[in-house]
């Protein structure tokens, strides 16, 4: 018989899909990295049970403790099928930015939820980082594995990610485009793929209201740089110890519209009902590949990191959709 001992061992090996009606104005083979197909629906379960692991290993995580992060919805997904596996209770704190139906998985698979306000500095004491900070020092037994500063992060996609693009693409990948914001995929992928040829360039796409892209150029974290946006995932108003500066070759800023509509154009156009960063990844791809003239010789990986499950009161409601003036 052939059979898995528990959800989390089907996590990796997801697929390399070429993009072909969006992609058609570039000469460059486009290849999405399709991380939706993670039995929690996203990349961020490779950290997740990295995470988890490492620090049961550690000691810092005990039989019968309850794991508490702040989390945008994916990593908290992945932590909490860790979680039903190993039997963890988990505390998830989200900003209310993010999607109901975030909120709404998490609580089917057991979490426990606490929506906090978006804009505030994360140092206030109800930000979502502070929230999950002051749990973990009030309830025994506690672990916060804090997926911004945790290096397990980053080391589940240096062993598990970049291996798999490196081998599905033959070593032919040129280019690898993502979204930042933890930084662990970027960090470790890039850091794979540089190793097997220096030549890989990195492309991370940030956000408009995000401080990557002017800190990468300037070293300066500028505040004036951060203000809300709408776009969940990619971005941050802080500086993640995962984020290796030096491995990302440019940032590429997108807006919250473009990714929205390329969001859209993905499930339309190819088949690939994804989360609204897939989009704005995607829409950070085309415009590289415009602005650099790439060729035929060029491939470039882009990582797709969730599913439209995700937003479907958001970007895959037509209502809601109008009212942010995206569409007509």
């Amino acid at each position: 018989m052939k059979y898995l001992n528990h959800i989390t061992e089907a996590i990796g090996n997801t697929p390399l899909v070429k993009l072909n009606s969006v992609a058609k104005e570039t000469k460059a083979t486009i290849l999405a990295k399709v991380e939706y197909l993670n039995p929690g629906n996203s990349v961020k379960d490779r950290m997740a049970i990295r995470m988890i692991e490492d620090a049961e290993k550690a000691g810092i995580l005990k039989p019968g403790g309850t794991i508490i992060e702040g989390t945008s919805g994916n990593t908290g997904m992945g932590l909490a099928l860790a979680a039903i596996a190993k039997g963890y209770k988990c505390i998830f704190t989200l900003s209310d930015k993010q999607s109901k139906e975030k909120m709404d998985i998490l609580r089917a698979v057991g979490a426990e939820v606490i929506v906090c306000p978006t804009n505030v500095a994360p140092e206030h004491p109800d930000s979502y980082y502070s929230v999950a900070k002051r749990l973990n020092q009030e309830i025994p037994n506690s672990f916060y594995p804090n997926q911004y500063d945790n290096l397990s992060n980053w080391q589940a996609h240096y062993e598990s990610t970049g291996p798999e693009i490196w081998e599905q693409s033959g070593g032919k990948v040129t280019h690898f485009i993502t979204g930042v914001g933890t930084g662990g995929t970027v960090t470790g992928i890039s850091k794979y793929l540089k190793e097997k040829n220096p030549a890989v360039q990195t492309i991370g796409i940030d956000t408009y209201g995000s401080v990557f892209k002017k800190y990468k150029e300037t070293g300066i974290f500028d505040e004036n740089e951060i203000y809300s946006y709408a776009t969940e995932g990619i971005g941050e108003d802080i500086l993640p110890k995962n984020v290796d500066f030096d491995l990302i070759d440019q940032f590429i800023k997108v807006t919250d519209k473009d990714g929205a509509v390329m969001t859209r154009r993905l499930a339309k156009e190819e088949g690939l009902f994804v989360g609204w960063s897939s989009g704005t990844a995607v829409f950070g791809a085309l415009e590289y590949a415009r602005e650099n003239n790439l060729t035929e010789n060029d491939v470039i990986v882009v990582l797709l990191p969730d599913h439209g499950t995700r937003y479907l009161a958001k970007i895959y409601n037509d209502d809601w959709m109008r009212s942010q003036g995206y569409i007509n």
